[in-house]
């Protein structure tokens, strides 16, 4: 018999849920300066207390939402990664491609990433990003680990780390396509990838 999620586990997934769900009814239409937790906490149809209760505050619901984002990415570029373990540079170039073009392609990425920084989301992707960036790079080496476990941890760290902080570099300000810039990527990190994942 297969386990049941806890009730309360399960309350508050649904409620987050709901939560992010209100904030990105709000962003199809304002920008996230102009949202207020009170206008979220309306949507949701919860108190402002319950909203601050489980994000303490503005700041710390928006880095939990831009991860909340980042989940419906990471799954498919995890699968990028699985499906090239022949040949790592290949599995580089094809996580990344897909990652800036979907993450380019999103409506509400595309919106969090227009603001001008001024009291936006965009610095809890940039300036203020250390959740973020900890929370993919962390991601992506398990990942990495799982296709080459032999590599040493660092050079895996090391790895995913550089890519996430690029990539997001590359979503904030883009100079070429995603195939181009996934491909340059590949190319200047190639002989760290041959020689972290053992194919030097």
């Amino acid at each position: 018999m297969a386990s049941r999620t806890p009730y309360p586990e399960a309350a508050r997934a649904l409620l987050r849920q709901t939560l992010f769900d209100a904030a990105r009814h709000h962003l199809e239409t304002r920008p996230w300066s102009e949202v207020t937790m009170g206008d979220i906490a309306a949507t949701a149809g919860v108190s402002r207390q319950t909203l601050y209760k489980e994000f303490g505050n503005k700041s710390e619901f928006a880095v939990n939402l831009t991860i909340h984002e980042g989940e419906r990415f990471l799954a498919a570029v995890e699968d990028a990664v699985r499906a090239h373990t022949d040949n790592p540079r290949d599995a580089i170039r094809a996580a990344l491609e897909l990652f800036l073009r979907t993450a380019g392609e999103d409506p509400l990425i595309r919106t969090l990433l227009s603001d001008d920084g001024s009291g936006g989301m965009l610095p809890f992707v940039t300036t203020q990003g250390m959740p973020v960036v900890v929370w993919a790079t962390t991601r992506l080496s398990a990942v990495i680990e799982e296709g080459w476990p032999q590599a040493p941890k660092r050079d895996v760290k090391l790895l995913a780390e550089a890519l996430v902080r690029l990539a997001i570099s590359y979503i904030t300000n883009p100079s070429e396509t995603p195939d181009s810039t996934a491909a340059s990527v590949a190319e200047l990190l190639g002989p760290f990838i041959d020689r972290a994942l053992g194919t030097a």
